[in-house]
């Protein structure tokens, strides 16, 4: 019963003030003629009739999350890879720092352009600006979760023998886990905007390319309910990650409560 009471309090404290936003929105534009302020109602309408039910759900929505799913997760995995190889290797650390630095530096909607250009339009363009974009919080959180395992650890591994790849998948990761976790996060949020800037940029269809066209063809409308749908897919991606990410590392969290109460 307590836990139900602490759900529904998390929830309510949670919910207020976005349903409050919305709310406010809807009764202030209600009566609004503005053109660049369209009343609430209408943008609900657009998402419902265009997006939820309508074309654009198969046309520009289930593709952007498509090459979002491929490139974030791309990422990611060869984030992980490359991030223990380096990690593990204090002469591989030496020799590809000045590139990572060099790379990780570039502002990530710089590399559009080289994209495009290497690419061309379309999806292998957008998955190879995420890609590239992304990698970074991912390889660089893993290094020094790798580089951070304990030095007794690594000690009782060698001790008993352990060939690499149990030491890796058996030791290191689960050690390094939370800090690997923490730049999937980060690497997320890259995803997400990189997505949005590819499409506005390099392509002939996604959520990123309505969102620009209706603003340059003053569907304005259209442009507030695109803007909309994308802070809510943020949101939902977000929490989906991090429930996640708890699932995962719960056993963490239980040892972390263990070692205080010790």
């Amino acid at each position: 019963m307590n836990g139900l009471l602490r759900s529904l309090r998390l929830l309510v404290l949670r919910a207020w003030l976005p349903i409050g936003i919305v709310v406010a929105w809807w009764l202030v534009s209600a009566t609004s003629t503005s053109f660049y302020f369209p009343p609430l109602q209408e943008i609900f309408l657009e998402i419902w009739n265009q997006w939820i039910l309508g074309p654009r759900l198969v046309s520009d929505l289930l593709p952007s999350l498509a090459d979002f799913a491929i490139g974030f997760f791309t990422a990611i995995l060869l984030g992980t890879v490359i991030g223990v190889l380096i990690g593990r290797s204090a002469i591989g650390q030496a020799t590809v720092a000045p590139i990572i630095n060099f790379f990780r530096a570039l502002p990530s909607p710089a590399l559009v352009p080289i994209m495009l250009a290497l690419f061309g339009i379309g999806p292998n363009m957008n998955i190879a600006v995420i890609v590239v974009g992304a990698i970074w919080p991912t390889l660089l959180n893993t290094v020094d979760g790798v580089r951070a395992l304990d030095t007794q650890v690594r000690e009782v591994t060698r001790s008993y023998r352990l060939t690499r790849w149990q030491t890796v998948s058996q030791v290191v990761l689960p050690s390094a886990a939370p800090q690997i976790f923490a730049g999937y996060r980060i690497s997320l949020q890259i995803a997400i905007i990189l997505i949005v800037v590819s499409e506005m940029v390099g392509a002939t269809h996604g959520l990123g390319y309505q969102v620009i066209e209706s603003q340059q063809l003053f569907r304005v409308t259209q442009t507030w309910a695109g803007t909309i749908i994308l802070g809510v897919l943020g949101y939902l991606l977000t929490s989906a990650f991090l429930l996640v990410e708890r699932r995962v590392l719960a056993w963490h969290v239980r040892m972390r409560i263990a070692t205080g109460a010790g």
